[in-house]
């Protein structure tokens, strides 16, 4: 390990994050919704979903990126970090429907996410996929921070 490394991660053990009362799979699973490891906090794919796994907001894109990135802000929280502790975060999204709507689909999608990215905004990737884990589920993201 690197002085560099040892600066980012810190001293300590790794402490998981499960907020209480977050959602769950529908099956029992070792998933952890993130890490935290010194400085450096990983936080699982979040969904737009409720304490059981259900789907919040089916059908509705806005709805569903505000419960997503809630509960990224739980887990984010959970290991002392905020949005502008955030340097990487990753979206994948469903969109299966007219092509000539895609941009409208992401661009109500990123209206919303906007309202939680600090200024400046971490490195960002936004990925269109065929699906997520259950059917209904339209959008997923995770995100790296840094704390100070």
């Amino acid at each position: 390990m690197t002085d560099t490394d040892a600066s980012i991660l810190g001293a300590g053990a790794p402490q998981r994050l499960q907020p209480v009362g977050h959602w769950d799979w529908h099956i029992k699973t070792p998933f952890s919704q993130g890490w935290r490891i010194g400085r450096l906090l990983i936080t699982g794919g979040q969904l737009s979903a409720d304490e059981t796994g259900n789907v919040v907001g089916l059908g509705d894109i806005e709805t569903q990126t505000r419960n997503v990135y809630d509960n990224l802000t739980r887990v984010l929280a959970e290991g002392g970090a905020t949005w502008a502790d955030v340097v990487k975060l990753n979206t994948y999204y469903v969109y299966d429907g007219n092509e000539a709507d895609a941009q409208t689909f992401w661009e109500t999608m990123t209206r919303v996410r906007l309202n939680y990215i600090a200024d400046p905004g971490p490195a960002a990737t936004a990925v269109r996929v065929a699906g997520l884990m259950y059917p209904g589920f339209l959008i997923e993201a995770d995100a790296i921070a840094v704390l100070p």
